[in-house]
C-alpha cells in the first residue's frame, strides 16, 4: 500500500472536496435492531467523517442519561478484534486533509457489507443510533475511561445503556453515512468529545491487538 498504518501521510484534497460536497447532500433513516438503507455513494471506498455536531450532540445528552460507571484506572486490560475475517486497511489513523481535527481520527477496515463487528473492549454502551456523518454508530465506554466508536454500521446489534463484554458482537459492517463504500471506521477517544481521539492502533496493539496493513 505504500505507507505505514500507525504513520500520518498526506491526503489530496482536490477529490475529497469534491466527494465531500456531494455526500453532504445524502441522508437516510434508521430503526435500532433493523438494518437501514445504504447510503448511495461511487464505487471507491473512502472515508469522509468529520466533526459532526449531530452526532456529538447525539452522544453527549445519551451519556448524561447514564450512570458514570467508569472507574478510570488502570492499564488497559485484554483486547479482542474488532473484526473476525480479512480486511484492507484503506484509511490510517493520522492522515492529514480537510477534518476539522486536522487528520483522520480512526482507522478504516474495509470488508463486505454484513460482517459481523465486535467489541475491541467491554464496557457500557452509550449510544447505538444513526446519528449524523457516523451512519448508524455504536459507541462504548471502556473501564479504562476511553471510548469506542465503531461507525458506518449496516446493522446496530445493541442498545444504548448495554453492559458488553470485550468480543460481544455489536452490529454488521455497511456503508451509512459520509463515506463512499463499505467498511468499519474504528474510532478510540481518550474522553467522549471530538478531538480526545488516539491512534487505535497503538491503543490495540497494547492490548494485545494487532492491526495490519
Amino acid at each position: 500500500m505504500g505507507y505505514h498504518i500507525e504513520r500520518p501521510r498526506e491526503a489530496g484534497t482536490t477529490r475529497r472536496d469534491a466527494l465531500g460536497m456531494a455526500m453532504a447532500l445524502l441522508g437516510g433513516t434508521f430503526t435500532v435492531g433493523m438494518a437501514a438503507p445504504e447510503d448511495t455513494a461511487p464505487p471507491d471506498d473512502e472515508c469522509l467523517i468529520e466533526y459532526d455536531a449531530e452526532f456529538e450532540e447525539a452522544l453527549a445528552l445519551a451519556e448524561a442519561e447514564l450512570p458514570d460507571d467508569t472507574p478510570r484506572f488502570g492499564p488497559p486490560t485484554k483486547g479482542a478484534p474488532p473484526l473476525r475475517r480479512s480486511y484492507r486497511v484503506t484509511e490510517p489513523y493520522g492522515v492529514r486533509g480537510n477534518w476539522a481535527g486536522g487528520h483522520h481520527t480512526g482507522v478504516d477496515l474495509a470488508v463486505p457489507r454484513g460482517t459481523p463487528v465486535y467489541a475491541v473492549g467491554g464496557g457500557t454502551v452509550v449510544l447505538a443510533a444513526r446519528s449524523g456523518s457516523y451512519g448508524n454508530a455504536v459507541t462504548v465506554r471502556m473501564p479504562d475511561g476511553h471510548y469506542a466508536v465503531y461507525a458506518h454500521l449496516h446493522r446496530i446489534r445493541t442498545r444504548k445503556g448495554t453492559p458488553i463484554p470485550t468480543g460481544a458482537r455489536i452490529g454488521d459492517s455497511g456503508s451509512t453515512g459520509r463515506t463512499t463504500g463499505p467498511h468499519l471506521h474504528l474510532e478510540i477517544r481518550a474522553r467522549r468529545g471530538y478531538g480526545s481521539d488516539v491512534n487505535p492502533v497503538s491503543y490495540l496493539a497494547r492490548r494485545g491487538v494487532p492491526i495490519h496493513g
